[in-house]
């Protein structure tokens, strides 16, 4: 492709605004729903006769839908031209939430969502790929800037947006809210975007159908290893053992497969690019960080403190307009050369102190005062840390290879927030059972505290008119509650230590790269 080819698809003035609206509308579409459903899972349940397990199938269907298409959407745009690639994305994501919408039972639902996630990854890598091309070299920071505040407000704003639809209508309204918006970007797609033109198209035989068939087998089986593996009790379980060695061999044989095949379906050696490498492993963490953070806090907050749907979305939101808020800064600051890597560095410190301070301010009876400030920090520290990531990794990538290395730095996301979700519901149960053993240890039954506070508890239910048995059997039950009230919380406390910890060991890292990144630079600052 011809070097001047980059910017053919650079728009001006009006049309990039309509053009950067959409994208970025498509971005939100495909993240809100990612999280707006957690809300919903126990109306889910009721309404369709669900079991917990058979429910949590409706999150990871369109996470391996999501996950398996990623890495596919730069291939897929080049053979059927981006803008009708997108649009479709857009129909088959917006027809399939009302399919979802629509459901009768279970297994519907879940098939409904999986065509939905193979539609909504698409939009996500496709969106910034459309804005990153639009925008000129020397205002890519910005682009990634405003692209950033849709995919890093999407995630939080899926909660209470869930929340509140399922208080006031039903659970079907959180899938039918997608359809007007749907149409609205498809019409926007069409009148508006341009395709690339990427050369000739591959004939059905030279498709690469063997790399499609292990790429869905090992990113699928993978995803399902990680959202089972805490409830099936990991390598104890037969499908999770078969699972893990399809995810390793089928990784193997789909990367042999690539490099040897001539028409590739994922291009892995866009990953040559320094920039790029770095940059999937900081996606990656990023991910961790950010789906991690925004999975622990509800839960926190709905389990321990009993809070509502609604309240728990709603506490994260002062974070997100924070992050919000940085993003065009950040955009501007990476415009004036400010070294990125300093930038990462700093939110991965920010991240840090973020972990560190809700460590030392959770308790049974923590309120939404003592998490405000904290919570702020994470926001700075999300808005440190996604753009610069972002722009540093595709800095050094022209042409069709933005389309591919976008495609690296959202799988990697996502997997890291799936890694992350699954390693920290996995400690939470592990730490909570320690914690509870270590409790029960402390309570000595013949220590006069124990016996008095028993005596009070048994007082107060006998007074409510309950017989003598009856209320000690409650005293001890009571008592019971507060032991797992409090190892929940000291499990908690755990998890947010280890994480501040994980972000700490960064930062030597992104320090390290920063040597070995000159010799690019001055490519860039070429354009």
């Amino acid at each position: 492709m011809a070097e001047n080819g980059d910017d053919d698809l650079v728009e001006y003035g009006f049309r990039r605004v309509i053009i950067t609206i959409t994208a970025v509308l498509c971005a939100m579409l495909e993240i809100v729903d990612t999280t707006i459903v957690n809300v919903a899972l126990n109306n889910m349940r009721g309404s369709l006769g669900a079991s917990l397990t058979d429910v949590a199938w409706v999150i990871t269907a369109y996470a391996i839908a999501n996950v398996i298409v990623i890495p596919m959407t730069s291939w897929l745009s080049q053979q059927f031209g981006r803008r009708n690639y997108f649009a479709a994305s857009i129909i088959i994501f917006t027809v399939a939430s009302f399919l979802c919408g629509n459901a009768d039972n279970i297994w519907e639902l879940v098939a409904f969502r999986f065509v939905q996630g193979l539609g909504g990854g698409a939009l996500l890598v496709t969106a910034q790929t459309i804005i990153t091309e639009s925008y000129p070299m020397a205002k890519r920071g910005m682009a990634q800037a405003i692209y950033g505040m849709g995919v890093i407000v999407g995630p939080t704003l899926g909660p209470p947006l869930g929340g509140y639809i399922v208080d006031h209508f039903s659970w079907p309204y959180i899938f039918y809210i997608n359809i007007p918006l749907g149409i609205i970007a498809t019409l926007l797609t069409l009148s508006f975007v341009k395709s690339p033109n990427y050369g000739a198209k591959l004939k059905a035989s030279q498709v690469d159908w063997w790399g499609i068939i292990l790429l869905s087998s090992f990113i699928g089986s993978l995803q399902y290893v990680l959202e089972h593996g805490q409830q099936d009790d990991w390598f104890n379980d037969m499908i999770i053992v078969a699972l893990s060695v399809v995810t390793v061999f089928g990784l193997i044989l789909f990367i042999w497969r690539e490099l040897t095949y001539e028409h590739p379906i994922v291009n892995l050696r866009v990953l040559k690019d320094t920039n790029l490498r770095v940059g999937t492993i900081m996606c990656f963490i990023l991910g961790f960080g950010l789906y991690g953070s925004t999975f622990i806090i509800p839960i926190y907050t709905q389990s321990v403190l009993g809070w509502s749907a609604l309240d728990a979305g709603l506490l994260l939101i002062p974070s997100s307009i924070t992050t919000g808020i940085m993003m065009p800064f950040i955009g501007k600051m990476i415009q004036r050369g400010v070294p990125q890597t300093y930038m990462v560095a700093a939110g991965f410190l920010a991240f840090f102190l973020f972990t560190f301070w809700m460590q030392n301010v959770i308790t049974p009876d923590s309120g939404e005062e003592h998490m405000f400030w904290p919570l702020i920090l994470r926001g700075i520290g999300l808005g440190l840390l996604f753009v610069p990531i972002t722009t540093l990794s595709l800095s050094t990538l022209k042409g069709k290879s933005i389309g591919e290395g976008a495609a690296f730095t959202g799988m990697m996301r996502q997997l890291g927030g799936s890694f992350g979700i699954a390693i920290i519901t996995t400690f939470l149960a592990r730490f909570n059972q320690e914690h509870r053993v270590n409790l029960i240890a402390h309570l000595d039954k013949t220590s006069f505290e124990v016996q008095k506070t028993i005596q009070q508890l048994q007082l107060g239910f006998m007074s409510k008119g309950y017989s003598t048995n009856e209320s000690l059997a409650k005293a001890y039950k009571a008592i019971d509650l507060k032991v797992t009230l409090q190892s929940a919380v000291l499990s908690y406390m755990d998890i947010f230590l280890y994480l501040g910890a994980l972000f700490l060991l960064c930062i030597p890292f992104i320090l390290l790269i920063k040597k070995g990144k000159n010799k690019i630079n001055p490519a860039d600052a070429m354009h």
